[in-house]
């Protein structure tokens, strides 16, 4: 799986971005997808995932009822919808596919990754 990830841009406070990471290759349908953030200086964080099947969805403490994140398996698209930015969100966002197994919070068990795309939210 091939991921490509877009839509990152600068933003003043309270305004809204979506993101988009287009997927190719095979099997993008069985993959939970997630979101990753990393703010310069710190650890690449849990922002939101979608699983493949039923399409739960899950999000960090600090994104909740401001982010959403959704699929599009026909276009093997996932996004993730921006609202209420914060300058705290200013990050690279990376988008990434979690095969089944292993946790959707955990970076490290996702086998995928896209380039990453810089998010700044001015104040």
């Amino acid at each position: 799986v091939q991921l490509q990830a877009s839509g990152g841009g600068l933003v003043q406070t309270g305004g809204s971005l979506r993101l988009s990471c287009a997927a190719s290759g095979r099997n993008f349908t069985n993959n939970n997808m997630g979101w990753f953030r990393q703010a310069i200086g710190k650890e690449r964080d849990f922002v939101a995932a979608i699983t493949w099947g039923r399409e739960i969805t899950y999000y960090s403490d600090s994104v909740q009822g401001r982010f959403t994140i959704s699929r599009d398996n026909a276009k093997n698209t996932v996004y993730l919808q921006m609202n209420s930015l914060k300058p705290e969100d200013t990050a690279v966002y990376y988008c990434a596919a979690l095969p089944r197994g292993g946790s959707i919070y955990r970076k490290d068990d996702y086998a995928y990754w896209g380039q990453g795309t810089l998010v700044t939210v001015s104040s």
